[in-house]
C-alpha cells in the first residue's frame, strides 16, 4: 500500500520523524514487529494545543492533536522500516493529559484510531487499544501516543 498516497486523499502528509527529546529512540522493530515510543503532536518543533484536556485544550482539538501523535508514529516506524509494508495494525496506547475527573479518553484516542482504521480498513486497521488518563505529560502535551504494527514477512 502507498501511505503516502492515501494520506494525501484524507489531505495529511507523513512527517518526518522528531527527534528523541531523551534516551530511547523513536522505534524498535523485532522480528516483524514495530513498537513506536510515544509520540507527541508536534508539528515542526511544537504542539500547537498544550495544557490540559477539559481544562484550556477541549477533547476536540485533542483528538485532532491524537491524529497528530500518529502521523508522527508512522513516522517513528518509517525510521526503521517502510510503512507501505505494514500489514496489520497491532495495538495503540493512549495518554491522554485531562483535568481531574475527565473520563473522555477513549473519545480523544478515537483521533488516532479512526485514521488507522481510514488506511486499513476495518480488517487490518482495527486494533487493540488502551486509552489512559494520566496526570502530566511531557512539555504539557494533551496526547502522546503508541503504536505497534505487524509488517509483511
Amino acid at each position: 500500500m502507498d501511505v503516502a498516497a492515501k494520506l494525501a486523499e484524507l489531505g495529511l502528509v507523513l512527517p518526518v520523524a522528531s527527534l528523541p527529546v531523551a534516551a530511547y529512540i523513536p522505534a524498535v522493530k523485532t522480528g516483524n514487529l514495530v513498537f513506536t515510543a510515544g509520540q507527541l503532536p508536534l508539528i515542526d518543533g511544537k504542539i500547537p494545543h498544550i495544557g490540559k484536556v477539559d481544562g484550556g485544550v477541549t477533547p476536540e482539538q485533542a483528538k485532532e492533536m491524537a491524529q497528530v501523535c500518529l502521523l508522527n508514529a508512522l513516522a517513528a516506524i518509517n525510521t526503521v522500516a517502510n510503512v507501505d509494508d505494514i500489514v496489520r495494525v497491532v495495538r495503540v496506547v493512549g495518554y491522554v493529559n485531562g483535568v481531574s475527573g475527565f473520563i473522555n479518553c477513549p473519545f480523544v484516542v478515537n483521533g488516532a484510531s479512526e485514521l488507522l482504521i481510514k488506511l486499513w480498513g476495518d480488517t487490518n486497521g482495527k486494533h487493540a487499544r488502551s486509552a489512559i488518563g494520566v496526570a502530566e505529560l511531557p512539555l504539557d502535551a494533551p496526547v502522546e501516543i503508541e503504536l505497534t504494527v505487524e509488517l509483511k514477512s
